[in-house]
Parts: C-alpha cells; structure tokens; sequence
C-alpha cells in the first residue's frame, strides 16, 4: 500500500467537496459535511487550520469514515491540479 500524500485540510475538504460532499456547517476550524451513499448518511468534520497538514493517522481515519479508498482520494487529488 502506496503512501498517502500530505494535504492541508483545505485540500482536503475540496476532494471531498469534488466526490460530491455538501459542506453543511463551519464552527472555528471545522467544517462539517455530508453525502448520502446507499441509504447511509455519512457525516463527520474536516479540521481545516490555514497552512497546516492534516496528520497520516487523522487522514486514514477520515477517508474510512468517508469511504474513499486511497487511490480515489489520490485520483480526486489529480482534478483539483487540473
């Protein structure tokens, strides 16, 4: 399993905004969004500290709860370059 790449949670919340994630709601630096997939809501916040990168654990953590396996994510990555 390849390494995931560092990303700021800004980077973050706009792959998960590209897999079709709806931002719900900001308190401070953490946004909350949600997506239907099936019949099960997913929900769960994004920290998003200007200039920092989210940490490899934290970043596992919510691409399981978000469902993204790791090549999505990288592919997801890709689009917002493009």
């Amino acid at each position: 399993m390849a390494k995931l790449p560092s990303v700021t949670g800004e980077q973050l919340l706009k792959a998960l905004v590209k897999d079709g994630y709806k931002v719900l709601r900001q308190k401070g630096s953490h946004v909350v969004v949600s997506k239907v997939v099936g019949d099960e809501e997913l929900t769960f916040p994004v920290p998003v500290h200007k200039g920092k990168d989210i940490k490899p654990g934290l970043l596992n953590g919510i691409l399981a709860q978000a469902k993204i396996s790791r090549e999505r994510f990288r592919y997801l990555l890709t689009l917002l370059t493009l």
